[in-house]
């Protein structure tokens, strides 16, 4: 099916289109945010390490069952054929930008879902509301809906798969360079360093200081030279639990059009938990 909305939506946009009928606003931040204030009509599901967006148990941020989608996609009124734009929250530096990324993250669970209409809120509820934009705080009637669709969960791949296809498939690394390489500790997979072949390719890299987006070109940019501009290769993306792998799925997929794009779900959380071999750089002073 051929995309009816841009993956990406500015805040000009939004307005723009506020109040279309066949258009759904999910809010994903923190219910008490969301009831202090949100862009008249969203409607509000949290994203949370356990949520309806995700399961963690042994692993954080894994894709909850499908069944479980289905009913809260349901309880939102959504159909496959809805279109939907996720707007979420940022919180501010020095903490990482993972809340950037869980907004990417859910729109990638209802592509997975058969909602392929879904799109991101540049800069997210922030930048909408620094514009001095409308904000409500009335919950909006939904209609609820039996949700059903066809899942593929192919393109969510494991440990196994990976370790397996090492030196086959692409394998993109999308944390910040100081995690790839080993001069930090990354606290989400409890190391240093990375998997054997891959290239680091930081998700941070996209963001511009508002976390809006950077030019489509200079995106494309980022991906072929790291990757390569042949849009059939297979790419796997991974992180450190799997938000950022989401986010460099949906970029390359939704944006830019690679065709054969996996994510790593359990990344290097997985990965060592495994007890697999990582790379490490070292020097002397």
């Amino acid at each position: 099916m051929a995309r009816t909305i841009d993956p990406i939506v500015g805040t000009d946009w939004l307005a723009a289109n506020l109040g279309r009928k066949d258009l759904t606003i999910i809010d994903i931040r923190w219910e008490e945010e969301y009831a202090a204030g949100h862009i008249p009509g969203a409607i509000s599901l949290p994203f949370g390490l356990n949520s309806a967006w995700a399961v963690s148990d042994d692993l954080i941020l894994e894709l909850p069952p499908d069944e479980e989608l289905f009913e809260a996609f349901g309880r939102c009124g959504l159909t496959p054929d809805s279109q939907v734009v996720i707007v979420g929250r940022i919180e501010e530096p020095p903490a990482p930008p993972y809340a950037v990324a869980d907004a990417v993250r859910a729109a990638v669970t209802l592509v997975y879902a058969g909602i392929e209409n879904t799109a991101v809120l540049a800069g997210s509820h922030p930048k909408w509301e620094r514009e001095g934009r409308p904000l409500s705080r009335e919950v909006p009637a939904v209609v609820p809906t039996e949700y059903q669709a066809n899942t593929d969960r192919s393109w969510w791949v494991e440990t196994a798969y990976v370790e397996e296809r090492l030196g086959k498939a692409v394998l993109i690394d999308g944390r910040d360079p100081d995690y790839y390489f080993g001069v930090s500790y990354d606290p989400l997979a409890e190391m240093n360093g990375h998997i054997p072949t891959a290239r680091n390719l930081p998700i941070v890299w996209v963001w511009e200081k508002d976390y809006t987006y950077r030019a489509v070109e200079m995106i494309r940019g980022m991906a072929e030279g790291v990757i390569g501009p042949d849009r059939d290769q297979e790419v796997i993306t991974y992180c450190g639990a799997g938000g950022y792998a989401s986010a460099w799925w949906f970029l390359l997929t939704q944006l830019l059009g690679y065709r054969n794009v996996k994510i790593y779900d359990g990344s290097m959380e997985a990965w060592v938990e495994a007890g697999k071999p990582v790379v490490r750089y070292t020097w002397t002073e």
